[in-house]
C-alpha cells in the first residue's frame, strides 16, 4: 500500500491494469451497465462502513471505485475520439 497522493494514484493504475487483465481492455459497455458496476462498488464499501470494518476494506474499496471510474472515462473517450467535450483542466 502506497502513502501519499502519488502511492494512491499508482494503486488505482495498479487496479485499473488487474481489472483489464480480468475483463479486457476495451470494453464496450453502455453507461446503464458503467453505473451498475459503480454502484456495486460503491455499495460495498457501504457495507463496510455499516458493518463498521471499513478500516479493513475501506480503502481496497475506495481503489476500486476510482479505477471504474476511470475505466468508463476511457471507455467515454474511445467512443467520442478522445474529446473531452469542452470540459477544463483547472485544479
Amino acid at each position: 500500500m502506497a502513502i501519499g497522493q502519488q502511492g494512491i494514484l499508482f494503486d488505482i493504475i495498479d487496479e485499473r491494469k488487474r481489472q483489464d487483465k480480468k475483463w479486457g481492455v476495451e470494453r464496450e459497455l453502455n453507461n446503464y451497465i458503467w453505473l451498475g458496476i459503480l454502484m456495486e462498488e460503491v455499495g460495498e464499501i457501504a457495507t463496510a462502513i455499516n458493518k463498521e470494518i471499513y478500516w479493513l476494506k475501506g480503502r481496497k474499496e475506495l481503489v476500486q471505485i476510482a479505477a471504474v471510474a476511470i475505466a468508463w472515462i476511457e471507455a467515454l473517450d474511445r467512443e467520442h475520439g478522445g474529446k473531452n467535450q469542452g470540459e477544463t483542466h483547472e485544479a
